[in-house]
């Protein structure tokens, strides 16, 4: 798989940590106005590196044109949803992170200092985010706002500690999103069997059976004032009307 990089324009530390980013994206009307938000922040945070994982059999024309003129260093990647998926499946996304991560075992080491964080294209992210998650030491958490019909979820601490979960679906061990935390990149390149479950995943338990593999309850790091300030919230667009597309005579419009 082709690998294709920018150079970044912004002089960082030489010892701040890389923000590595996975996105998943797929075919839709309002992909590349998703990416373009995305990218529009993503430009702005210094030491960050963008890994675009396409689910598709080849990458698209339109990533590939977009992700060249970004200015965002990258890698990007494809991998198509698994067979048993066409047809819907609930863990939407899961392969292209995995593909993501397996990315990151191969070409990065137990040198590289890092993290590693889930990010949709088509969540609302604040800058202050991408700061709070950078020096994280294991796995760093945080609220997720407008979720599960409700102004926000959000770990609960208790004495600087993660004690429980204020959230809409009860009863994960981890009730996080995956908007709402980072890992370290060694603790990904250290557990290789940490990955999202495909084939039998149940709804709602992604981020939470990922979690089980990497940590405990007790070791995680509560970011963004103890859990109360929300920097993140999950805007998707996937209740977009169906547009159509109406092909001009003799114009080319390049969507």
């Amino acid at each position: 798989m082709a690998v294709m990089l920018h150079l970044s324009l912004m002089e960082t530390p030489p010892d701040m940590p890389v923000i590595y980013v996975i996105t998943p994206t797929h075919m839709r009307p309002t992909q590349k106005a998703d990416l373009t938000r995305l990218g529009n922040t993503l430009r702005q945070v210094p030491n960050l590196h963008w890994i675009v994982v396409e689910d598709a059999e080849v990458k698209s024309l339109k990533v590939t044109k977009f992700l060249l003129n970004s200015r965002i260093p990258y890698t990007h990647l494809n991998a198509p949803k698994p067979d048993y998926c066409q047809s819907g499946c609930v863990a939407r996304g899961s392969e292209q992170r995995n593909l993501g991560m397996d990315w990151l075992r191969q070409n990065r080491g137990p040198l590289d200092s890092g993290v590693v964080y889930f990010g949709d294209d088509d969540n609302t992210y604040d800058l202050e985010l991408f700061e709070e998650m950078r020096y994280t030491k294991q796995v760093s958490v945080w609220p997720v706002g407008l979720i599960a019909a409700r102004w926000y979820e959000r770990p609960l601490v208790r004495d600087g500690k993660v004690v429980g979960w204020y959230t809409g679906f009860p009863g994960r061990k981890f009730g996080t999103d995956m908007a709402g935390f980072a890992v370290n990149l060694n603790l990904i390149l250290a557990n290789p069997e940490a990955r999202f479950v495909l084939k039998g995943a149940q709804s709602g338990m992604q981020e939470s059976d990922f979690l089980s593999k990497l940590t405990k309850l007790e070791y995680l790091e509560p970011k963004a004032n103890n859990c109360t300030k929300i920097l993140v919230w999950h805007t998707r667009t996937e209740s977009a009307p169906l547009y159509k597309h109406v092909k001009e005579k003799n114009v080319d419009i390049e969507a």
